[in-house]
């Protein structure tokens, strides 16, 4: 559905190619199950496209991608009674941040002698926290509190230079626009707020009908996906009072990742399901059913690999299969075996949560 400035409801025209290019995904296909062994509610994959992260009860595991039968590492980052809610790489893929359902936001040294090995304690002074984001340059450590204070953080000296306040209820995700000029939350508020980085001002604040889940930023352009507890999807742009709203998915909206084409984008919920939407109008390209709630989901740098995690106590990797044709997609040095199950466009065309405390 395309809602144009004046808040008037059309049908959204999809182009007749909008499946069509060596960039779209036409399936996945699983590869692997990584048995955590506690609800996943974090994954993250290094942007070498070597190894997945995963994060469940207290603890984060480290997988190889071309050998993901048993985790490599374990690191016991928060209580164990407390679920880890975003992990977060560093751009040279050597320092991991977790935040969780914890006052503090542990930093480790993925190099360290002998295996990682923490290296610091962020105190957010929040009873959670709930979402991370870091700058491009590794310099900023973004971090959205159980209070709805954003904070920024120097890294390098593990210090809080910067508390953004607005949300009046929880900040519950994050991403930075395309430029890193920006950052955009979402809330337990029912609102999407952006605020200027240099400035640490709010410069826009958006307000909806249900609480803001799932949160992401196009890497190439204005646009921003928005998943919601009212289970719709809403795509916005940074400069524009226009939106497209997809209703699909049968319940709550729990997280959401570009791919790093920006031509499209992937959703997943409470109904078990993970849905791929052309950007920025929402045509659907796929669904991936799973077993469980899908509780977070990331995409490789080179949009090949995705990965997500479930309240079935696992991750599951998967292949992003596309049209034949050259494409801009850089090659990953491993082949990785395939298992059987795979997941197409669903049968019927492409389409006209609990919120961070929940795990199942």
């Amino acid at each position: 559905m395309y809602i144009n400035e004046s808040g008037q409801h059309q049908p959204t025209p999809f182009p007749p190619d909008y499946n069509k290019g060596p960039d779209i995904p036409v399936k996945v296909q699983e590869v692997a199950t990584l048995e955590h062994g506690e609800v996943v509610c974090a994954v993250t994959i290094s942007s070498n496209n070597k190894f997945i992260y995963t994060g469940g009860k207290g603890c984060v595991k480290i997988w190889d991608i071309t050998s993901p039968k048993q985790s490599l590492h374990e690191l016991s980052c928060l209580s164990r009674d407390h679920y880890i809610r975003s992990c977060k790489l560093l751009p040279l893929n050597n320092t991991l941040i977790v935040g969780g359902e914890d006052a503090k936001i542990s930093v480790w040294d993925l190099n360290a002698s002998g295996g990682p090995k923490q290296v610091g304690e962020l105190d957010s002074g929040a009873a959670a926290c709930y979402a991370l984001a870091v700058s491009p340059d590794g310099k900023r450590l973004y971090s959205c509190c159980s209070d709805g204070v954003i904070q920024l953080w120097d890294l390098h000296n593990q210090k809080v230079i910067e508390k953004l306040a607005g949300h009046e209820d929880g900040a519950s995700c994050i991403d930075l626009s395309y430029d890193g000029k920006y950052l955009w939350t979402g809330g337990l508020d029912n609102t999407v707020r952006s605020w200027d980085i240099r400035e640490c001002r709010q410069v826009n604040e958006m307000e909806f009908n249900a609480q803001i889940f799932s949160l992401g930023c196009s890497p190439t352009d204005e646009y921003i996906a928005v998943g919601q507890e009212n289970s719709k999807v809403e795509v916005l742009n940074a400069n524009k009072q226009d939106k497209y709203q997809i209703s699909y998915h049968d319940s709550c909206v729990l997280s959401l990742k570009f791919a790093s084409s920006g031509k499209w984008f992937i959703s997943t919920g409470k109904d078990n399901a993970m849905n791929a939407w052309r950007s920025p109008y929402g045509a659907n390209l796929l669904q991936q059913k799973e077993s469980s709630s899908v509780l977070c989901c990331d995409i490789s740098s080179n949009d090949k690999y995705l990965v997500t995690g479930s309240g079935d106590k696992k991750a599951t990797l998967y292949e992003v299969k596309y049209n034949p044709g050259p494409s801009n997609r850089s090659a990953t040095p491993n082949s990785l075996p395939m298992t059987t199950a795979s997941a197409s466009m669903p049968t019927g065309g492409p389409a006209s949560a609990p919120g961070p405390d929940s795990t199942s």
